[in-house]
């Protein structure tokens, strides 16, 4: 609807939502706890320094923002969600968790594929306060929480 996608955009959540690595890409497959025929559900490349393993949620079609955000895709995507924040508290411990989605260049949206942020929350952990000091990750750090939210999915819920 309000399109700000740059030409000839590589999607980097549509090749990993299709089961493809690229080397231009942070995220990778092996970052993938849990997908349906409607989203795909990983652990973020990029992490805020007191809320490890945070994951996103996004729809296996390409949709660029809320604005395109269809009621029949949407609710794969907040049910994911959902379970992912259960899932946080039993295998992470963690004391809450909070969701953050962001829309177009001036809504700090920084891949132009709709996804939902959902994190796992600490008392004191300052994540809105802290969003400018995230770090890159190694698949090596994202495995450990992806293959703890993996097992989850397949046996916990």
């Amino acid at each position: 609807m309000f399109p700000h996608t740059p030409l000839n955009y590589v999607c980097p959540f549509c090749l990993i939502a299709q089961g493809h690595n690229h080397p231009d890409i942070e995220a990778h497959t092996d970052d993938i706890f849990y997908q349906t025929e409607h989203i795909t559900a990983f652990i973020a490349s990029r992490w805020w320094p007191n809320n490890p393993g945070h994951a996103l949620i996004v729809p296996n079609t390409h949709i660029e923002a809320i604005y395109d955000l269809v009621p029949e895709i949407a609710i794969h995507v907040y049910e994911a969600a959902r379970q992912t924040a259960i899932a946080f508290k039993e295998v992470y411990e963690a004391e809450g968790t909070s969701t953050r989605q962001h829309n177009e260049p001036a809504g700090y949206q920084e891949v132009f594929h709709y996804h939902l942020h959902v994190f796992p929350r600490y008392t004191n952990d300052y994540l809105y306060d802290l969003t400018f000091q995230r770090r890159k990750t190694t698949r090596e750090e994202r495995a450990v929480y992806a293959q703890k939210l993996q097992a989850w999915f397949e046996t916990g819920k």
